[in-house]
């Protein structure tokens, strides 16, 4: 029998919308970030350090209510109040979920609370290495054998 390959990570996640301009603007209003290049007006690449966000244009299907991926920040609560200065309707506390404008559900977490891990060199490039995981976190990766 052959090996099966390991899962190892997400290299990126495609969100259609309806506009690349306007996604755009409308994401940068609430993350930072830089763009790590376009395809004309059909796609744009938003880096994340050693990943990406492709934003595709053309979505057609109806808002995605129950689908969604989790974006990893270095500070939730930064993002919900700009949501909430937005005038977007989100929890006060916890969880952090919103549909975008074209009905791509998105969830906010902190890296500091999951067990998602950058190399520290990919840190430092970023511009956040002093990003400490919570005791939570670091036992979340101790009982998997990922941290000492």
């Amino acid at each position: 029998m052959s090996r099966m390959a390991r899962l190892v990570g997400i290299n990126h996640v495609a969100l259609e919308v309806g506009d690349i301009d306007e996604a755009l603007a409308w994401y940068g209003r609430f993350f930072e970030f830089e763009l790590r290049g376009r395809a004309g007006a059909s796609m744009a690449f938003v880096d994340m350090g050693d990943q990406f966000i492709a934003l595709a244009a053309g979505r057609t299907q109806p808002p995605d209510r129950h689908r969604h991926f989790g974006l990893v920040v270095d500070d939730k609560e930064a993002v919900r109040a700009a949501l909430r200065d937005a005038g977007l309707q989100v929890q006060a506390s916890g969880s952090l979920d919103f549909l975008d404008p074209w009905g791509n559900n998105v969830q906010v977490v902190d890296y500091r609370e999951i067990q998602f891990t950058k190399a520290p060199e990919i840190l430092h490039g970023m511009g956040v290495e002093g990003l400490e995981k919570t005791d939570a976190a670091r036992d979340e990766l101790r009982r998997k054998g990922f941290a000492e």
